[in-house]
């Protein structure tokens, strides 16, 4: 039996490094997708709409319920919710079998003021000491007010530690973006990565509030089984003379508590964090990052901690793409590149993760350290962009012509991304595109880690 197992384990391994030859063969060309998608409305739904998870608020239930990773190393999970009767009822009881709860803990309330809107009330609760790799059964609230949902912590950090992350930006509160979320529901997907711009409030009159309890609603059936990690992006700033607010980032930061401490942060616009074979760091556009800056030192440190043989894959996360083909947004990330790439690249990050531009690309390895305006680099990272959430202000189908040489494949059509990572040197990469109604796989190729493999 030993022996057929390692015959078929390397049977499936020469299966990866055909499919790779074949996926992206030396020297190939970029391809530019003559897809045409049928474009739906791109109108934000109502508040109204049955999509948006709602309850009558006199009854105080939870609501707007959402996960996120509490720690560094994954055996902290943080329930956020929202009440709106009162604060009272601010316990999360959790257990490893239904209707069996053996621990409580009380949540953090907090609220705010945007304009004349007045939260609800927001509830954090911090469950920490998980074990890895179980299924959790928890509820929120108390007595009659009260809901109960379930989540799996990831596994042990470690080199051949496998899970199934999406990613999306730019999302938006749209049928589009129903779609988006309906389809990645169902994607086998186990973490999200939210690469920036998410409810959209800030396109309404005086960046109404309302929006982003709206787009919570939206998301439940995902968020409240799974953790979801934030980056913000130039929609969470919401400071505008318009609306007589002067604080930036407000409804992020009382909304969305990432664990920036946790690695030694100081602004939850830039943190780290592990979870199964997967180092990732989140950098943020919207905050100084000129070299000795407090971002830069920051970067500087926890790249420095990471450990190749116990996370083998380096994740980098930010809003706007260093390398984008489409003319929205063009080149607007150069400068912030000129800056971290050297760190980036010295570093051998495995995949850069971006959003801003609504659509899709993704791009061979490549840097500008030798060169300028991006050629092949095997120290790079793959680049992608993955702005095609579905948001109100719909795609952007023009690229630049012809389709530069670092450029893999590009579309303009909504949609999301997986990243299946199997062990410490293979990750099958998939974008679904959302073809009106159906999710299809439109671009996939096998990522190698070129420190492990």
């Amino acid at each position: 039996m030993p022996a057929l197992k390692f015959f078929f384990e390397a049977l499936f391994l020469a299966a990866i490094f055909i499919l790779q030859a074949l996926c992206e063969p030396q020297g190939s060309k970029g391809v530019t997708s003559r897809f045409v998608r049928k474009l739906q409305d791109s109108g934000d739904l109502p508040e109204t709409s049955e999509w948006f998870i709602t309850f009558d608020a006199t009854l105080n239930l939870p609501e707007q319920v959402h996960l996120t990773q509490g720690d560094y190393i994954g055996q902290t999970t943080t329930v956020s919710w929202v009440t709106w009767a009162s604060s009272s009822g601010n316990i999360v009881q959790y257990g490893k079998s239904k209707d069996s709860y053996t621990s409580s803990i009380q949540s953090d309330v907090t609220t705010y003021t945007y304009g004349d809107y007045t939260s609800g009330f927001i509830h954090h609760a911090k469950l920490e000491g998980l074990d890895y790799g179980t299924t959790y059964f928890y509820k929120v609230g108390d007595g009659s007010s009260s809901r109960e949902f379930s989540f799996t912590t990831p596994p042990e950090v470690g080199p051949d530690a496998a899970h199934v992350f999406g990613i999306t930006a730019d999302l938006g509160q749209t049928i589009n973006s129903a779609q988006t979320v309906a389809h990645y529901t169902r994607s086998g997907g186990q973490t999200m990565l939210f690469v920036g711009d998410m409810s959209y409030a800030d396109r309404y009159k005086s960046n109404s509030q309302v929006r982003w309890d709206t787009w919570l609603r939206l998301l439940e059936n995902s968020t409240a089984f799974q953790s979801w990690m934030w980056v913000a992006g130039d929609h969470e700033i919401e400071a505008k003379s318009n609306s007589g607010e002067t604080e930036k980032f407000k409804a992020f930061n009382k909304r969305f508590p990432v664990p920036y401490q946790a690695s030694g942060s100081t602004s939850s616009l830039y943190y780290a964090f592990k979870r199964a074979s997967a180092h990732f760091i989140a950098i943020s556009y919207y905050d100084d990052y000129s070299e000795g800056s407090t971002q830069y030192q920051w970067l500087q440190t926890e790249l420095s901690k990471v450990d190749r043989s116990t996370t083998p894959w380096l994740i980098i996360l930010e809003h706007v793409p260093w390398y984008n083909s489409n003319t929205h947004h063009y080149q607007q990330g150069d400068g912030m590149r000129s800056v971290l790439e050297p760190l980036i690249v010295n570093a051998k990050a495995d995949i850069f993760f971006a959003g801003h531009v609504h659509a899709y690309e993704r791009t061979f390895r490549a840097s500008s350290l030798n060169c300028s305006g991006g050629c092949s680099d095997e120290n790079a990272p793959v680049y992608i962009n993955i702005g095609d959430g579905g948001n109100s202000e719909g795609l952007v189908g023009s690229f630049v012509s012809p389709q530069p040489s670092y450029s893999a494949f590009r579309e303009a059509s909504y949609g999301f991304a997986t990243l299946d990572i199997r062990n410490r040197t293979h990750a099958l990469y998939n974008w679904h595109r959302n073809d009106d109604g159906d999710a299809v796989v439109a671009d996939s190729t096998w990522i190698i880690n070129r420190v492990s493999s």
